[in-house]
This record gives C-alpha cells, sequence and structure tokens, in this order.
C-alpha cells in the first residue's frame, strides 16, 4: 500500500473517518506518517479526536489501510485529526537525501560497493555501511569533499514507480547486499532518482533537492568486520 508521504510529502496534516477501532488503535484509510523502515526513523505523530489526543506508536497495514497505534487504551469513533511533526521529518529526510548521496558516491568511487546497513538518527547524524575491506578506511575518511560538492550543485531530486522486475535487471538500482526491496501489491518498486548522479530503490522520504541540505563532515570509520566498513556522518558545526 503506498504511503501518502511518498507522494505528496508536504501533507502534514490529515482529517480521516475511522474505518474500524479497537482500544489504543484505529484502522485510517490513508495516514501522513511515515511507518519507519530502511533505515530511516518513523515519523513523530499525534492523533486528536473529539474527546482527547495521543501520540502515535507504531503503524501496521491490512488490506483495508493503516492501523494507527497509540498510547493509551480509548476507543475512538468518529473524525481524527493526524499530525506530524514537521521539525523531525524534515530532519530525516535531511540525513536521508544525504544518505544517498554518500551511497552513490561510495558506489561510483569504490568499485560499486554495496550497502551492508544503514541507520538515521534522532541525534543528526547517520551512520551507513559498505561491503568493503580496511584497506580503504583512508579514502573513506577523505569523503567529506565529494559529498559537499553534490550538496554545493544542488541536483534535484525526484520519485518515480518502476515494475520490480524491471528494476531488478538494472544494474545499480538495488544496492543492498543481502536484501531487495519488497515489491509492492501493484508489481513496482518506487525508485529515487537523484539528477545525473544516482538512481536507486527506496520507500523513504527525501529533500526536493541536494543544496536542501547542510554540509557535512566525517564523523568515524569503523572496522565492523573483514568485509565491512562502517561511516559515521554528521553535519558540520
Amino acid at each position: 500500500m503506498h504511503l501518502l508521504c511518498q507522494g505528496a510529502p508536504q501533507v502534514l496534516e490529515l482529517e480521516a473517518d475511522v474505518l474500524d477501532t479497537r482500544p489504543g488503535a484505529v484502522l485510517l484509510a490513508q495516514t501522513p506518517v511515515f511507518p519507519g523502515g530502511g533505515g530511516q526513523l518513523p515519523d513523530r505523530a499525534s492523533i486528536q479526536w473529539s474527546k482527547g489526543e495521543a501520540d502515535i506508536r507504531a503503524l501496521k497495514s491490512d488490506e483495508r489501510g493503516w492501523w494507527h497505534e497509540f498510547d493509551g487504551e480509548a476507543e475512538i469513533f468518529g473524525p481524527v485529526h493526524v499530525s506530524v511533526n514537521a521539525a523531525f521529518r524534515r530532519l530525516m529526510c535531511e540525513l536521508h537525501t544525504l544518505a544517498h548521496v554518500t551511497n552513490s558516491v561510495v558506489f561510483q568511487n569504490f568499485g560499486g560497493a554495496l550497502l551492508t546497513g544503514a541507520q538515521l538518527s534522532a541525534d543528526g547524524t547517520f551512520r551507513i555501511d559498505f561491503d568493503l575491506t580496511g584497506s580503504e578506511a583512508d579514502r573513506l575518511r577523505a569523503l567529506a569533499d565529494p559529498i559537499n560538492d553534490v550538496i554545493r550543485q544542488d541536483l534535484p531530486i525526484r520519485t518515480y514507480q518502476m515494475r520490480w522486475d524491471e528494476a531488478n535487471s538494472v544494474p545499480g538500482l538495488f544496492r543492498s547486499k543481502s536484501v531487495s526491496p519488497p515489491r509492492q501489491a501493484d508489481g513496482n518498486v518506487r525508485i529515487v532518482e537523484i539528477g545525473d548522479l544516482d538512481r536507486q530503490a527506496c520507500g523513504g522520504t527525501h529533500l526536493g533537492s541536494t543544496g536542501q541540505t547542510r554540509p557535512v563532515r566525517i564523523l568515524k570509520v569503523d572496522n565492523k568486520g573483514r568485509q565491512n566498513r562502517r561511516i559515521k556522518v554528521g553535519f558540520v558545526d
């Protein structure tokens, strides 16, 4: 099921009718909330109704829509208002955009090195792991310059749908060493494209261009195994 935040990320509030209810959860046909996944943290969001308000703890989908699980055991009837924390969403979009830029720079300059893991953090940093040997550590520590050059170029970012089988046949669209992006119910997969620099499958949220991000620095390069290097990235102070 497609998420509203993927096609209309500017929508941070939504009025909706309740399709179904149970203590501590309501089912809505659509939601502006990103549920988390692919290393991106879930949105911070709340739900309001005629008799109260609560923070949303988790989202789960079924064939009818999205179950919004919230703090407490209230049963909600009638229309609700869902709100996403704009500042936290913006931070996740910025970090996810920068993770893609980092990924593309490494992929192009380190022989198509594949992704072995990634995690965005609420403290304004992210870490990204690659299938690389320890001999590449010094080169990885020098990545801030090419990443910041992409930021200065202000490359446009767009998303579109592609047939999963077609995307799977194009080298570089699926970047994970061990996990392929899931095939959507309609047989498609979502592609994120950064100017002429990069395109890859992804379900997360991003900014409209690379120039909307802040400059970064490489905080640390770690050895996480014989064939795994972790890069931690943060903003320039």
